[in-house]
């Protein structure tokens, strides 16, 4: 099995001042002032990269593993972000008032920082290691891990981005709380985040066949498997087809039908069929009203901020393409019958008033997976955040569900 590597991007403070400048990594925003600055999402990163490094040379191929993953891409792709940058910043290549560069090896943050005491530092995230595997047919799949102790492996589900999600509001909670106590696995599908996106279709079948790729390539022998959102039915799967790896099965915000299976009548089908035509037309153009309509969906009780983070990582996650292609397959997802041959321990957990998969298809999973445990948190999210006291709860039943 082929195995590369990549940087891990630094664990960034959160918030940076210079000047009249704030980046705010929390927010994936660039302000000047009250204004805020429109980047796109590579020059932002870029931009980060070089901020938190500030106090040294960061070289181009740091930014080339952080920024593209390891792609390969041509320097022109690096010299016109660095350009973008400091345009955006009143920047210039000849001025270098705040991007120098550093010739034969990279580029250095040469502004002076300053920390706010009004905006305080918020918590490193964990350490993490990126690595790359291929599935059978060639796709190049990024996986993660992160922290110490037994493994904990996390299905991969929509709208992730191993390089970012450690930094992001919407998942960076997830990594940091259930790496405490082991180390937590997780991997980009394809399609999406430094997983390879142009793949052609994919489908169901393929998104387990590369859970048992990564499973594979970290010499996984038996494990606890986590299954969040469409992720859970890649985790019943998986875990019905091979019952002597699984140890524990964990099941959050979950479903066994997909939208386009569990469609009864007329209104139900056209919500389905909204979803589509939302991702074609919402992720092809830069307006966050479209994408603030899966926003509102996945955290209804998120802060304004969250839901920022949220759009921020719907752009940096996949194409407008993938986007339909992977709701498309969302759909049409049906694993009820692999559900009643699930054997191990399996744990339940869903939001009470879930406004994107409703507690009914929860409750739906517990009747098919004989002996398993659902347990219902007080929450209207789809994702829990960090704030809410649902995300405690999830925790700690997880974590004793795991030591039984």
């Amino acid at each position: 099995m082929l195995q590369e590597s990549a940087a891990t991007p630094p664990a960034d403070a959160g918030v940076w001042r210079f000047d009249d400048f704030v980046l705010d990594t929390r927010n994936y925003e660039l302000r000047s002032g009250e204004t805020v600055i429109r980047v796109e999402p590579q020059v932002f990163d870029v931009m980060a990269q070089l901020i938190a490094n500030h106090e040294r040379v960061v070289t181009k191929e740091e930014l080339f593993d952080s920024v593209w993953g390891g792609k390969f891409v041509g320097e022109a792709a690096l010299t016109s972000r660095i350009k973008a940058a400091r345009r955006a910043l009143g920047d210039d290549g000849e001025s270098q008032r705040y991007i120098r560069t550093v010739r034969g090896r990279g580029y250095r943050f040469v502004g002076t920082m300053a920390t706010s005491p009004a905006e305080p530092v918020i918590a490193a995230s964990p350490p993490q290691h990126i690595s790359f595997c291929r599935a059978g047919d060639g796709v190049r799949l990024a996986y993660a891990t992160a922290g110490t102790g037994p493994p904990l492996v996390r299905a991969a589900n929509w709208m992730t981005h191993l390089a970012y999600d450690i930094e992001s509001p919407v998942w960076r909670h997830w990594v940091s709380d259930l790496s405490q106590d082991h180390t937590f696995i997780r991997y980009d599908e394809r399609g999406c985040g430094l997983s390879d996106w142009e793949v052609g279709e994919f489908t169901f079948e393929n998104w387990v066949a590369d859970l048992e790729t990564v499973v594979d390539a970290l010499g996984l022998q038996r494990f606890p498997l986590l299954g969040v959102s469409q992720g859970g039915a890649v985790a019943i799967e998986y875990a019905a087809r091979h019952p002597d790896r699984v140890s524990h099965l964990v099941l959050c915000s979950a479903y066994a039908r997909g939208r386009g299976v569990r469609a009864v009548g007329t209104d139900e089908q056209r919500a389905a069929a909204l979803d589509l035509e939302l991702a074609r037309v919402g992720w092809g153009r830069d307006d966050p009203a479209f994408r603030q309509v899966f926003a509102a969906q996945f955290l209804p009780d998120g802060s304004r901020s969250d839901w920022a983070a949220f759009d921020q990582l719907q752009r940096r996650t996949t194409s407008p393409e993938n986007a339909v292609r992977f709701l498309t397959q969302f759909a049409a997802i049906d694993v009820r019958q692999a559900a009643e041959r699930v054997s191990c321990p399996t744990l339940i957990l869903h939001s009470r008033d879930d406004h994107r998969v409703p507690m009914r298809f929860g409750e739906e999973l517990s009747e098919l997976i004989g002996g398993s445990q659902l347990i219902a948190l007080a929450s209207n999210n789809h994702l829990l955040t960090a704030t809410e006291p649902a995300w405690r709860v999830f925790c700690d039943e997880v974590k004793r569900f795991l030591a039984s």
